[in-house]
């Protein structure tokens, strides 16, 4: 397994990510405008969640380039710290800021699938495998996994909007798929990362991904998908409800 980091690593993992956040803000801002947001409340909305956005990348970037997530084959692995505890937070937040559960709730619901269209990234971890960087244990259901839920973003999210038939059904399956996926991801990297849980990999084990600037996405994109996912299911527990309380009303 060849651990050097290769040169257009950090380029392409910045650029994703600083594309992902432009992203989400441009639809935050566009779906809140479109909701008919008072210009300022749209506008310190955005701000409050460009600052969270913001602040998390900062720590992401950080602490993977000083190294925090490495690990050794005597150690533990530290880098679900990283993974978790901005979730929770997430989740935290969207209960008890009401700002931000507005947002949530104005936000279409295609726009919360769409935007995963980033997820095609993951392609990177087929070509490290390839390069030899990374182990087919690992890379190949990261990396397949991921390009499927990007390139099927805003194909559901767009039947969803047309109210297409099975749209729902379809919307929760491909909500679940994306976070299997990445449960999926999270088990093989921890399970083929040097630490003492390895199981696989031992020849070549799975340096990278907890390495700088790699590390950039167990961190922060794969929480940021995870609490799209659960916003998006949440969105559509809701609309189920209203529309079977529409429906038993007009019966």
């Amino acid at each position: 397994m060849n651990y050097l980091v290769p040169n257009y690593l950090f380029p392409y993992v910045l650029s994703g990510t600083l594309a992902t956040v432009a992203a989400v803000l441009f639809g935050t801002h566009k779906a809140l405008k479109l909701a008919g947001w008072p210009a300022p409340d749209r506008r310190q909305a955005v701000w409050k969640i460009a600052l969270l956005l913001g602040a998390w990348f900062v720590a992401a970037l950080v602490s993977s380039w000083f190294g925090l997530y490495r690990t050794v084959t005597s150690g533990r692995p530290t880098i679900e710290y990283g993974l978790l505890i901005p979730i929770i937070a997430g989740v935290v937040l969207f209960r008890q800021r009401s700002t931000l559960k507005r947002v949530i709730e104005a936000v279409p619901q295609r726009w919360l699938v769409s935007v995963q269209l980033y997820r095609a990234e993951g392609l990177i971890f087929l070509v490290l495998y390839a390069a030899g960087y990374l182990p087919g244990v690992f890379a190949w259901p990261a990396g397949v996994g991921d390009i499927l839920v990007g390139l099927f973003a805003p194909v559901v999210g767009a039947a969803y909007a047309r109210r297409s038939p099975n749209a729902a059904g379809w919307l929760r399956a491909w909500n679940l798929f994306g976070i299997v996926d990445l449960i999926v991801a999270i088990s093989t990297g921890f399970l083929s990362s040097p630490s003492r849980l390895q199981m696989f990999a031992f020849g070549a084990p799975n340096e990278l991904i907890s390495a700088f600037p790699l590390a950039m996405i167990p961190v922060f994109l794969v929480p940021l998908s995870i609490l799209l996912h659960l916003a998006s299911l949440k969105r559509l527990q809701t609309a189920i409800v209203e529309e079977s309380l529409v429906q038993f009303v007009l019966s």
